[in-house]
């Protein structure tokens, strides 16, 4: 996508404490970086949508958000699709349906979580 361009995205914008919320937002770099209070990382998953979380969520102390497999999300995210040519789309339908179902329950945590902990991942080749 060219820099200049900025079209809308239709996300599933989910905050600690809170069910998801459906939201328009801009494509542009500062747009999405302000949905998650800072520099985005992305977590692909297996139909295409991509989870974007504050790349430094656990390290700067943001509020558990949720569980996904055994890493626990920190501050808020939302969810977007691939567009199949490495620019972000909109989701569909069904991926909302999908994930408002997947994110409706806030979750509790206990006051400290191994998962919430910042780790790093090495992978020898």
């Amino acid at each position: 996508m060219k820099e200049s361009e900025n079209k809308t995205l239709h996300v599933l914008r989910v905050e600690p404490g809170k069910a998801p919320e459906e939201k328009d937002i801009g494509s542009d770099l500062n747009s999405l970086q302000a949905e998650v209070d800072g520099l985005i990382e992305c977590v692909y998953m297996d139909d295409g949508a991509i989870i974007v979380v504050n790349e430094e969520g656990k390290l700067n102390g943001m509020e558990m958000n949720r569980r996904l497999g055994d890493d626990i999300l920190c501050g808020p995210f939302f969810i977007v699709r691939d567009n199949g040519e490495g620019d972000f789309a909109s989701l569909t339908n069904l991926q909302i349906e999908y994930y408002k179902n997947r994110f409706a329950q806030p979750e509790q945590f206990a006051e400290h979580e191994p998962d919430a902990e910042p780790f790093m991942r090495f992978i020898a080749f």
